[in-house]
């Protein structure tokens, strides 16, 4: 027998804090539509974008390594889900809810270009004249613009909720908006929480990849402080692991580490605070879910650890910015020979112009395919002019 909306609502009111989103106090959709007879309105979206095309072409798009690299390293769609197991388990401590942080956690990257971030920074370049690029509004127009898969309206038709936790750089801009309704000054709990999620899901894995890759190693990584203390845990539960092993341990150590601190501190500020409704979290003097003071600077370290000795590693950059530079090539081809798109593209050029169109196109694009497109149109001949 299937749960009633009342007594879905019910078992919410039970199950979440006072201060996390209720699918009963939706600001809804642009599209109404009917409540659905046992799924939520948040689980729908979690739904609706693992169905989606974008979500899929996420498998063939960098994360650090260039897609096809290796079969081990991770691509943006793991990236995505393994931080959505994070955000999950952020949602579910703190008494958010779990289901709309997963939701904005699947999506966060479906505007992400192909070739990482050196892709996004060439593209952002391209659209200077056009009102650039951003991948987190490149999200958005994916959700609102860029899919078909239903009858009634274009796009994925999402949450309010889910749409404005894409937005996390808009969120802190002064009087920034979305639908008439206030995006912050904070973003709500469950936004918060995905986004603290990726930035501590990405730290683990890019350093398990590094490691993985040759580019990092034990002895390197114990210059970092956040490293010596995941090790001295791992080494506390287990003395005597096989290399390997212990160094597998050291990451998940890792990842534990920094989500117990985000729990400690984010428990300790909800209770300061005391927000009683999500509003409160959006107007609260900081944001409700961080990273503690004294961690916050050890994590630092490692980023600036990690973009020294793996993210500005000669074999990283030169791979990524030769696929950006192809990329580019291809784009500025199609600006001259937009025939030659796709016809769902082409059938966008009336309303969203030339270049907007282009960008949406490439954007859209996995590393695989923009190679093959560069190699279908003769442009991978260094010396090539670019259209």
């Amino acid at each position: 027998m299937t749960v009633s909306s009342q007594e879905s609502d019910r078992r919410e009111e039970l199950r979440l804090a006072p201060y996390a989103v209720r699918e009963s106090a939706s600001r809804g959709r642009r599209h109404a539509e009917a409540r659905h007879d046992y799924r939520g309105a948040f689980q729908r979206d979690r739904d609706r974008i693992i169905h989606s095309r974008a979500f899929r072409r996420l498998e063939y798009k960098t994360q650090v390594f260039v897609n096809g690299t290796a079969d081990h390293y991770r691509t943006r769609l793991t990236h995505t889900i393994e931080m959505a197991a994070v955000a999950r388990t952020l949602a579910r401590a703190l008494r958010a809810n779990e289901d709309l942080a997963e939701a904005i956690a699947l999506a966060h990257d479906l505007g992400h270009s192909p070739f990482g971030h050196s892709g996004e920074r060439a593209l952002n370049e391209l659209m200077q004249a056009e009102g650039g690029f951003d991948h987190n509004l490149q999200g958005l127009r994916c959700v609102e613009r860029l899919e078909y898969r239903y009858p009634e309206f274009t796009g994925l038709n999402l949450s309010w909720e889910v749409r404005a936790g894409l937005l996390k750089h808009q969120a802190a801009q002064p009087g920034a908006q979305l639908d008439g309704h206030p995006l912050g000054p904070h973003q709500q709990l469950e936004a918060q929480i995905a986004d603290v999620a990726d930035d501590i899901t990405y730290l683990a894995h890019d350093a398990d990849d590094g490691l993985e890759a040759g580019l990092l190693t034990d002895a390197l990584l114990e210059a970092t402080d956040l490293w010596r203390c995941a090790a001295r845990r791992a080494t506390e539960e287990f003395p005597v692991l096989p290399a390997e092993r212990r160094l597998a341990y050291i990451i998940r150590c890792l990842l534990n580490l920094l989500v117990e601190d985000v729990l400690r501190t984010s428990e300790a500020r909800l209770a300061r605070y005391r927000p009683a409704a999500p509003e409160d979290v959006m107007r609260a003097p900081e944001p409700l879910v961080a990273l503690s003071p004294a961690l916050a600077p050890q994590v630092a370290v490692f980023k600036e650890f990690l973009f020294h000795h793996m993210y500005w590693h000669p074999a990283v950059i030169e791979a990524n910015h030769e696929g950006a530079r192809l990329m580019r090539r291809l784009f500025l081809h199609y600006v001259a020979h937009p025939e030659v798109m796709g016809a769902k593209a082409r059938a966008r050029l009336p309303q969203e112009g030339l270049w907007r169109t282009v960008c949406d196109y490439v954007a859209g694009m996995t590393d695989r395919y923009a190679l093959e497109e560069v190699r279908r149109f003769g442009l991978d001949d260094r010396g090539a002019d670019a259209a």
